[in-house]
């Protein structure tokens, strides 16, 4: 089954809140979703912590370098899909759970310091197939940019240029973005899924839950051609 790591460099990218909207839209499709939360801030437990996870939904958040492996695969052989919420590149226990991954997911906003922050976790996933291929010759591990907080109404000259720039450079990038939203920090603010955020509290819930599906559709489409890809 899928394990897919979000990892960013970076913080304030919205790694967090793109794992997070990503996982529960899963749940709300009646797929078994574990959320390993690996973040050393602990973000997606403290959301949990509320008790509203959607039905079949696990976060998990005792985790360490010597047991993030094993962690993972015990979510695996538990539920259909495994989201990890990552944070930095240097720690070992990124490189850990990268090594278990399926697939990553990068986190990135529209900006060139952004872009650079991102170029190092795409270096992280290079330099994993690399010592995979010591073993497994043709492995290769799937991955794709995922523009964040972006403007609901617009896309800026920065940012189609820096989309136009991955590309060039035959770096994946999500067809879908990650809309700047009232809606996706108040998952935060009162420890809810999308679906139970209250509209009358809470300004664009129904184009949050519309833009996370996206994203999420989206996401099992490239795990699709990539499902036999690391075992070749």
């Amino acid at each position: 089954m899928p394990t897919i790591a979000f990892l960013s460099p970076k913080g304030g990218v919205g790694k967090t809140t793109s794992a997070l909207a990503v996982a529960t839209q899963l749940a709300a499709r009646g797929a078994g979703t574990t959320v390993i939360d690996a973040d050393p801030n602990y973000p997606v437990a403290g959301w949990a912590s509320a008790g509203h996870c959607p039905e079949g939904m696990r976060v998990v958040s005792d985790v360490t370098e010597n047991n993030i492996a094993s962690k993972v695969r015990e979510a695996a052989a538990a539920d259909p899909f495994v989201i990890i919420d990552l944070e930095g590149t240097a720690a070992k226990i990124v490189v850990l759970a990268v090594q278990e991954a399926d697939f990553v997911v990068i986190p990135m906003q529209g900006s060139v310091l952004d872009a650079k922050e991102a170029a190092r976790a795409i270096q992280l996933v290079h330099d994993q197939e690399l010592a995979m291929r010591r073993h497994l010759h043709s492995y290769t591990l799937p991955y794709a940019v995922l523009m964040t907080r972006t403007p609901a109404a617009y896309m800026t000259k920065t940012m189609a240029t820096l989309r136009k720039s991955l590309a060039d450079k035959g770096i994946p990038v999500f067809e879908n973005v990650m809309v700047e939203r009232e809606a996706f920090k108040a998952m935060f603010t009162f420890q809810r899924p999308l679906q139970a955020l209250d509209p009358a509290e809470v300004t664009g819930v129904d184009k949050a839950i519309k833009n996370a599906s996206e994203v999420a559709g989206e996401l099992l489409s490239r795990l699709q051609p990539a499902a036999g890809e690391g075992a070749n």
